[in-house]
């Protein structure tokens, strides 16, 4: 297939680098070491998973989950059998659980995500029944073009960290309940000035909004053509970012969306879906700068913000 005129070609002589495939992940079914069900402790939250479908998650996010790879808890051994269901018994809850700095709120939209993809995909077999005989051919291409047989999802993932420069001798007036003295006075009103530029971001929820801003600044055309390859894969221009949260304690938003490769509709949609496949189990990453003048609200007051943001995007291609 000729690549010189594939918007993914120009995308990957853009700041969008490849990041290298996540390589720690538990073995496949049948091996030792491994519970068939993994219990997970997000922040407090417990999740009971599938490791099939722990290991099936976006490697973009397996990473962030798991940044020096998967720890098994206290109680897991490599005799660890996953037949005996015994096993499971002679451990103490807590020596099963494995604790993972990860928002429960976005696994859940993920995890979400995940079963109305594998629903939709069943609905659409039992909708097209094929004999023994297509089956076989089926699979025979299959090998060659895993979309055929396979729901596939696109990842968007997004890092915004942000920092705030306010004018010289600018700042809201002291609280009334606040002591006049001059370090707690300058603390209060940094930590003040970072959560309203964090909650202004927050509900900046559209997707493209800031790609597009510094397509028209640079003129970028690689740019241009992954939002025009996005949004003809299952985007829409307008579309929001289905997750999107502060990180604790951080100067840090994530964001993330999923939507389900379209491969049928124009003529040329399979081709274009087929180019998505360059970024299946091997995520890409692109990272730019974006400033922009906001006022900030107290009250009555206003401040003027140059409020700038590290943004990085990572995307993907998971099969299920």
């Amino acid at each position: 297939m000729a690549m010189s005129n594939s918007p993914i070609t120009q995308v990957s002589e853009s700041p969008i680098t490849q990041v290298s495939q996540y390589s720690s992940a538990p073995p496949s079914p049948g091996q030792g070491g491994f519970p068939s069900k993994l219990l997970l402790d997000l922040r407090g939250t417990r999740f009971e998973i599938d490791r099939e479908v722990l290991v099936s998650l976006p490697e973009s996010i397996l990473i962030v989950m798991f940044p020096n790879g998967l720890i098994l808890g206290r109680g897991h051994s490599d005799s660890y059998d996953d037949d005996d269901n015994n096993s499971d018994e002679s451990m103490s809850m807590d020596d099963q659980i494995i604790f993972v700095d990860f928002d429960p709120a976005c696994m859940d939209y993920v995890l979400d995500f995940y079963h109305e993809a594998q629903e939709a995909g069943e609905q659409q077999r039992l909708a097209n029944p094929t004999s023994q005989l297509q089956q076989q051919q089926q699979a025979q291409l299959s090998s060659q073009n895993p979309l055929l047989n396979k729901q596939a999802i696109i990842v968007l993932r997004e890092e915004l960290d942000y920092f705030a420069i306010t004018p010289p001798k600018a700042g809201f007036p002291a609280k009334e309940d606040v002591p006049a003295t001059g370090p707690v006075l300058a603390d209060k009103s940094k930590v003040n000035v970072k959560t309203l530029c964090g909650t202004h971001l927050l509900e900046q929820r559209k997707i493209f909004t800031a790609l597009q801003r510094n397509i028209n600044k640079e003129n970028n055309v690689a740019e241009q053509h992954l939002i025009d390859m996005l949004c003809v894969s299952g985007f829409s221009r307008d579309d929001e970012w289905g997750y999107r949260d502060i990180e604790p304690k951080k100067t840090s938003i994530v964001s993330i969306a999923l939507v389900m490769l379209k491969t049928t509709g124009s003529g040329n949609q399979m081709a274009t879906a087929q180019k998505l496949l360059l970024f299946w189990r091997k995520p890409a990453r692109k990272c730019w700068w974006d400033g922009v003048e906001v006022e900030l609200d107290e009250g009555e007051n206003k401040l003027p913000i140059r409020l700038w943001a590290r943004r990085t995007w990572t995307l993907e291609l998971v099969l299920v």
